[in-house]
């Protein structure tokens, strides 16, 4: 068994590295295919410089993606065949006796070796790639505040909840996986209603909109759309990018409605508008809470299949590693998940686009389609996103539909 295990994992490692670099080599190829002509339906509002920008930031991209595709494929062969987890599961028992205290350690010596081997990519995505095409406003500094904010964050929340959850694994017996899934799923809804308040500002400024006239126009599409919300706030996103977005967060009336400073320079008062109605679109057709519930079950389902692999020995030898314990456990399985789930990425992916058509078509009853095709004209021009994506690594990727389908979906809603 142990051995037919490796053997499949093996495979699946090799199938999943060999299936995301045909996708990036496809996307490349086709974007690159069409560099020399801006399609039809958007020639009037970019221009030939604009379009191949796009397409020379897309690429750049996608081929720092391949590179870190091969590394962490590397890393995750280094940690299970390579033997490098049962290095590291032998010297966390020799740093700390108690089997809480080596299990966390382990798990944190993984996470930090991960982030090191990730940083380069993220260090050259942002000062290099972000850099040259015109889109980084972050300082090294900054970029290292950020970092060490984060870090520490994520250690004072993380490192509680990990021992909660190793301590559950161990005394809460063959149904443990339900007492982890309660708490893992309680902690996500309590982040979602303490991010807005508590943590985001400690990385960005929010104010209030004060603009009168757009704030006005978006107090009465509420209204319209029956939204309530604890107010609606300018986040300085400039600070780190000249990419624009908008957002929603936060449960019930305490939601937050936040524009970053960018997208409002770049659009008409019409055309936030009609932004914001598609984000509406999100809540009113229930699109948060079904993904809510979807993640939820499927946390589930992946803890009970984690809880009948936790005492088989076959699934610990089969990845390298001699000895069992409750945070290899979570570590081998979180691990391998998704190199076994990556050919079904299309599926979410999927589920994804119909909720933004949804949104969309949401968007167009309670403002003109016309403002919202012309806003993403805009933010497509200028955040340079492709407009000629390949259809195969779109399906795979893209939670939002491609440029041309999504424009000649809205054109429809204004017959």
């Amino acid at each position: 068994m142990t051995d037919a295990f490796s053997l499949l994992f093996a495979a699946a490692l090799a199938l999943t590295l060999c299936l995301k670099l045909w996708l990036g080599w496809r996307h490349i190829r086709h974007v690159s295919r069409h560099r020399a002509q801006v399609p039809a339906a958007f020639r009037d509002s970019i221009t030939l410089e604009q379009h191949r920008h796009a397409a020379d930031y897309t690429v750049a991209k996608t081929r720092l993606g391949l590179l870190s595709a091969w590394v962490d494929t590397a890393l995750i062969a280094a940690f299970t065949f390579g033997g490098g987890l049962q290095w590291l599961a032998v010297h966390s028992l020799e740093w700390f006796a108690n089997p809480l205290s080596s299990g966390m350690a382990l798990i944190v010596a993984v996470a930090v070796i991960s982030s090191l081997i990730s940083l380069p990519f993220t260090l050259y995505g942002t000062f290099g790639i972000e850099s040259r095409y015109g889109f980084n406003k972050t300082t090294f500094a900054l970029f290292m505040a950020d970092m060490i904010k984060g870090t520490l964050i994520g250690a004072a929340i993380g490192l509680p909840l990990l021992a909660l959850v190793l301590w559950l694994m161990e005394i809460s017996g063959p149904l443990w996986w339900l007492w982890v899934w309660l708490v893992w799923s309680g902690f996500q809804l309590l982040m979602v209603a303490l991010y807005p308040t508590l943590i985001a500002p400690l990385f960005n400024k929010f104010k209030p909109l004060e603009d009168e006239a757009l704030k006005a126009r978006i107090e009465a599409l509420l209204q319209r759309a029956g939204f309530k919300s604890q107010g609606v706030f300018v986040m300085d996103g400039s600070r780190r990018s000249s990419h624009g977005n908008a957002y929603f967060t936060g449960f019930g009336a305490a939601k937050r409605i936040v524009f970053f400073d960018t997208l409002l320079s770049q659009l008409s008062h019409a055309e936030i508008e009609a932004v914001l109605a598609h984000e509406l679109g999100h809540f009113k057709r229930r699109h948060i809470a079904k993904r809510i519930a979807m993640a939820f079950a499927l946390s589930l389902a992946l803890l009970w299949l984690l809880g009948q692999l936790l005492h088989a020995p076959w699934f610990y030898a089969g990845l390298g590693v001699a000895a069992p314990s409750t945070a290899m456990a979570l570590i081998l399985f979180f691990t391998a998940t998704p190199t076994f789930t990556f050919p079904l990425t299309p599926l979410s992916s999927r589920m994804s686009r119909v909720h933004e058509y949804e949104a969309d078509d949401f968007a167009s009853e309670q403002t003109r389609a016309e403002d919202l095709v012309s806003a993403l004209v805009k933010l497509y021009r200028d955040n340079a996103s492709t407009l000629t994506p390949d259809p195969v690594h779109s399906a795979f990727y893209d939670s939002h539909p491609p440029a041309a389908l999504r424009i000649q979906h809205l054109k429809g809603n204004q017959a």
